[in-house]
Parts: structure tokens; C-alpha cells; sequence
């Protein structure tokens, strides 16, 4: 399965979700999306999947804390103790032995970030 993983600030809306996805990939279908579960139940998440009828997957501060992510960025680190919360999210959702297809992508608002991963099993 290939799922959009998100990281993103309070203030983000659906536009920034939005955003973020087709700067990381306009074109590929996405299976989930995936957010830290602290997150995943926000408004914009939320109605951002209800529109596309895709799956939210919560990960756990300490599951995406255990995802070594190619994105370091150091006020990621310092507030979740990750290099890249959307690539450890969409990394730890996709599964076992999942893959990044694309990197980390910011949001033209810089609200929200956007990676893309891929299941071992896809």
C-alpha cells in the first residue's frame, strides 16, 4: 500500500494538506494517509480523507520516534524527536520493510509536510 504520510502545524487546513501532497506527488494513488496520533484526528486531517474516502492511520509518538527518516531537520527533532515527521509516519504506516517514494515536501503555506511511502507487500 502507498501511503501519504503528514506532518503539520495547528494552523494547517485542508489547502495545506492539499499542498503539501501535490508538491510530493500529483500523480500517484494513495492507499492512507498517516499522521502522528496526537494529530490524526484533527479537522483538516480528517476532512482532508473523508474527501478522498482514505483511511487514517495513527502512528505513536514512540513508533515514529523508532523510524530512521533521510530528512533531518532539527526542529523536527527538537518537538518529536524525528528527523522528518511525515516520513516517519508514512514509513511506520506503510509497514515492515516499507520505502520512501518520495522525500519529505513542504507545503506552499509551510503549514504541512508530505512524504510518500510504499508497503513491502505493494
Amino acid at each position: 500500500m502507498i501511503v501519504a504520510g503528514f506532518g503539520f502545524r495547528a494552523q494547517a487546513s485542508c489547502a495545506s494538506l492539499q499542498s503539501a501532497l501535490e508538491s510530493a506527488t500529483p500523480d500517484r494513488v494513495i492507499g492512507a494517509v498517516a499522521a502522528p496520533a496526537d494529530k490524526a484526528g484533527a479537522p483538516c486531517l480528517s476532512q482532508f480523507a473523508t474527501d478522498r474516502n482514505l483511511p487514517v492511520r495513527a502512528i505513536s509518538i514512540a513508533a515514529l520516534q523508532a523510524v530512521s527518516t533521510a530528512t533531518q531537520s532539527a526542529q523536527s527533532q527538537a518537538h518529536r524527536g524525528t528527523g522528518s515527521v511525515a516520513e516517519a509516519v508514512a514509513l511506520a504506516a506503510a509497514g515492515p520493510g516499507a520505502r520512501l517514494l518520495v522525500h519529505r515536501h513542504i507545503s506552499q503555506d509551510r503549514l504541512a509536510t508530505c512524504a510518500i511511502a510504499i508497503g513491502k507487500e505493494t
